[in-house]
């Protein structure tokens, strides 16, 4: 079982989202708001999500892309509820079984995983793959699932989900993470240093990342380089303190 710093991890979004320097684990960039969100809604300023149903809205008087910023807005300043909203009504507006329906169950379930709703969160991804399991969407679906089956406690077939995500998208970094992430979990240490440095070398070099690969090597006896790489790790953490202090 994992020690309870390791189960408060972000979940990936579909394409066109991104996650904080603080993501520990399991993306587009979300798009940048044009006001303060404290201060403006970020609604306010895209389209009144709340006024939109199906009963008095047609779906070709609904930009479903837009819909989806909203959003995706809305998980930028954490306000989660409101997110599994919007995206819901994404969905619903969204041509059936469209890649545009789809990327919006993805983010519905990560919104969901960030409430910590992990039913509503799994039955979310599995409806994106139910809509296309090899698409562009898919692979994000894919490792988010699971992460939310392991919070289930489905540890082995969690690893299934994460290995698919690495099948439908080799480069993918997180999906390379997070398999690793599962293997060690499994006591696969080797397989899951080799995840590691395939994340790494994707793009993935944080200290998080890091200390994971720490823990694989310690297990497999590999004192040494375990040190080595947790000297890496502490470096990129001060790196990333100091930033902070003077973006302040």
């Amino acid at each position: 079982m994992a020690e309870d710093g390791e189960r408060d991890r972000p979940h990936r979004f579909s394409e066109g989202q991104g996650f904080s320097e603080d993501y520990e684990e399991f993306t587009l960039d979300p798009p940048e708001l044009n006001v303060d969100p404290a201060k403006v809604d970020p609604v306010d300023t895209r389209v009144i999500a709340d006024e939109l149903d199906e009963r008095n809205i047609a779906k070709d008087e609904v930009d479903v892309e837009q819909l989806v910023d909203v959003g995706l807005s809305y998980m930028q300043i954490n306000r989660f509820e409101e997110a599994t909203e919007t995206f819901e009504r994404a969905a619903q507006f969204a041509e059936e079984d469209s890649l545009e329906a789809q990327e919006a169950w993805v983010n519905k379930g990560a919104a969901h995983a960030e409430l910590e709703e992990y039913d509503e969160a799994i039955g979310s991804y599995r409806e994106a793959l139910r809509i296309d399991d090899d698409s562009e969407h898919a692979a994000s679906a894919e490792t988010n699932l699971a992460y939310a089956l392991w919070q289930f406690g489905e540890t082995e077939e969690a690893l299934e989900h994460a290995e698919r995500a690495v099948e439908i998208d080799p480069r993918f970094g997180q999906a390379w993470y997070n398999r690793g992430f599962f293997l060690r979990e499994r006591g696969l240490n080797e397989d899951a240093v080799n995840a590691f440095d395939n994340a790494i070398r994707l793009g993935m070099r944080t200290a998080d990342v890091l200390e994971e690969k720490v823990r694989a090597l310690e297990d497999l006896g590999r004192d040494d380089e375990a040190e080595q790489v947790q000297q890496q790790a502490d470096e990129l953490r001060e790196q990333r303190e100091q930033e902070l202090i003077e973006d302040r």
